[in-house]
């Protein structure tokens, strides 16, 4: 694997750990694990009309996946599930295809742009987003 995957930003994001812990009062919790590398990931969410309030995350994984939890925990609060899923989506492309990432806010994610090159990794980027999906569904149930 290429040191441009591990690069120093990635790695001080991750070593942050922004939004890591428990949430108290939480709307719903879920958890996810990826078979092929061993990570696991949960969130606990609070959501208000229809949007994230907090969020917390428990990432037992590699630095790719604890710096997408972190990320995520400074992104998502104030937005919707389906403003999430399309970012998700967005992501996505940007691993596969090399597409640009989400404008705005969600422009932060080019730090994982070297993540692409590496097919194997492009699911602990995206792991922490559905598992923040199925927490952001199960408080709409």
């Amino acid at each position: 694997m290429s040191d441009d995957l591990y690069h120093d930003a990635l790695v001080a994001l991750a070593r942050a750990a922004t939004g890591a812990g428990r949430l108290e009062a939480a709307s719903a919790s879920a958890t996810r694990d990826n078979p092929l590398c061993g990570d696991r990931v949960t969130f606990d969410v609070r959501v208000e009309s229809g949007r994230v309030a907090a969020l917390a995350h428990r990432v037992r994984g590699c630095v790719v996946c604890q710096a997408a939890a972190a990320f995520l925990a400074s992104a998502a609060p104030g937005r919707g599930r389906s403003e999430l899923a399309a970012a998700r989506g967005q992501v996505a492309a940007m691993l596969e295809d090399g597409a640009a990432p989400p404008p705005g806010a969600w422009e932060g994610l080019r730090i994982f742009e070297p993540v692409g090159t590496v097919r194997s990794r492009h699911g602990c980027v995206l792991l922490p987003f559905d598992t923040l999906d199925d927490a952001l569904r199960g408080a709409e149930e």
